[in-house]
């Protein structure tokens, strides 16, 4: 092994080293915390850490034993929702072999399979570079995404949330993906009255009205009983759609066969906001999407996040476009809803409380209160500021390392030109 391969080997050993090491009592003192709960932001306060979770929340804590971290004042938060991605499941997006966020079976034409049964969190991988990249941004957790316009129908199957600590296992329920409207109606006879026909079929298959073999089914035996699990109020379906004409269609469906809906997108959403506050459907907008890129967004508007949150609907984030590299500028698609009218702290809630309630791990991470996991970020500045930084990241209570390959390789070029190759480590100097 070369001299410059075991410089690369030992400083990653002992950035792991230190991510192990700090597991330890901690007392973040003097922070202005914001708890992403009803107790709002609570200025010169406490956060005491013990075995990994958040044991006290409050003003003077004694440390005891623990370590202490002076904030001085500065912004403490839950870590942040990345939104809906494929870290971990994607490297490079133009590599085939690195990607695995969607599934295309069957014979073609000839007929359609629907493979809700389709897990992607099977492929995540825990050492992706994308972690870290995305984690020393504040990202502390993600739900992993199945894209069905890759694949061979309109449900692209189920994903996961997973937390970006090295764990290979994603935490809480399943959530079953679809998409609707003129992007999906390539998958359904270039019609969207077809869309729903066909999860009108499905429905029926999963209640025995269309047998298993009958030669239009669309569902395996692991399909249907994957998607009885998502009817009657069970799991929690992603739904991306934009046009208001499409969202009352699916509030129609979605209460017809008692399904729990999320909107992904919504372009349009602010539009029918009344009907889905009744119907407590959260929506997960791209705040700048705020131009009718086609005929499904002409509604398109940079106040939808305010709109919708005025009517009383739920409010979360999520990119869509290259939302997996660029997962950090979530928090700047938040601050830009917050600049066109929504509440600052609807704005955080977005990016913490809102999305761990929507896909049931609110119990362990969204927010900062005792018994919650101690996954927190002490920020610069303001977190919803794009010339804010994270300062330092916890997860468990465990202080990561604020290296990734982005900083490495800044670091590498980043060396003064005395006669050899900017690239050139110290070691060779």
């Amino acid at each position: 092994m070369n001299r410059l391969a075991m410089t690369s080997l030992a400083t990653a050993l002992l950035a792991c080293c230190a991510f192990a090491a700090s597991a330890q009592d901690l007392l973040i003192h003097n922070a202005t915390v914001h708890t992403a709960t009803a107790r709002g932001t609570l200025q010169h306060a406490d956060v005491r850490v013990h075995d990994g979770r958040i044991s006290a929340v409050g003003i003077g804590l004694a440390a005891g034993d623990a370590r202490v971290v002076e904030a001085n004042g500065a912004p403490l938060t839950p870590t942040l929702f990345g939104g809906i991605t494929d870290i971990g499941l994607e490297e490079v997006s133009g590599e085939k072999s690195t990607v695995d966020e969607s599934v295309a079976l069957g014979d073609g034409a000839k007929h359609m399979t629907v493979r809700p049964e389709f897990d992607v969190t099977l492929a995540y991988n825990p050492d992706s570079v994308l972690i870290p990249v995305a984690r020393i941004e504040g990202i502390g957790w993600t739900l992993l995404g199945a894209d069905s316009t890759q694949g061979g129908s309109i449900i692209g199957g189920q994903g996961g949330i997973v937390r970006l600590d090295g764990s290979s296992d994603p935490i809480g329920p399943r959530v079953l993906f679809v998409d609707l409207g003129s992007s999906a109606a390539g998958l359904t006879g270039d019609s969207r009255a077809a869309q729903w026909m066909l999860l009108d079929q499905l429905i029926d298959e999963v209640h025995g009205r269309i047998g298993p073999n009958s030669p239009m089914a669309l569902l395996t035996p692991a399909g249907r009983a994957t998607l009885a699990k998502y009817i009657g109020g069970g799991g929690r379906v992603v739904v991306g759609v934009n046009r208001a004409a499409d969202i009352r269609q699916l509030l129609r469906w979605s209460k017809r066969h008692d399904v729990r809906i999320a909107i992904a997108g919504g372009a349009e959403a602010w539009r029918v906001a009344p009907g889905l506050a009744a119907a407590h459907v959260p929506v997960f907008v791209d705040p700048l999407s705020d131009l009718p890129a086609d005929f499904d967004q002409i509604g398109a508007t940079m106040e939808n996040a305010a709109r919708l949150h005025a009517a009383g609907v739920a409010v979360a984030f999520a990119q869509f476009g290259d939302a997996s590299h660029n997962a950090r500028k979530i928090r700047q698609i938040a601050g830009n809803a917050v600049a066109n009218g929504l509440p600052w702290e609807d704005g955080l809630a977005g990016l913490t409380r809102v999305p761990a309630e929507t896909f049931g791990v609110a119990g362990d991470v969204g927010s900062i209160a005792p018994g919650k996991r101690a996954d927190l970020v002490l920020w610069s500045g303001d977190p919803l500021e794009v010339s804010t930084v994270a300062r330092q990241v916890w997860l468990d209570g465990n202080a990561i390392p604020m290296r990734s390959r982005q900083t490495e390789l800044r670091d590498r070029y980043m060396h003064p030109n005395d006669g050899l190759p900017r690239a050139y480590p110290d070691i060779a100097r």
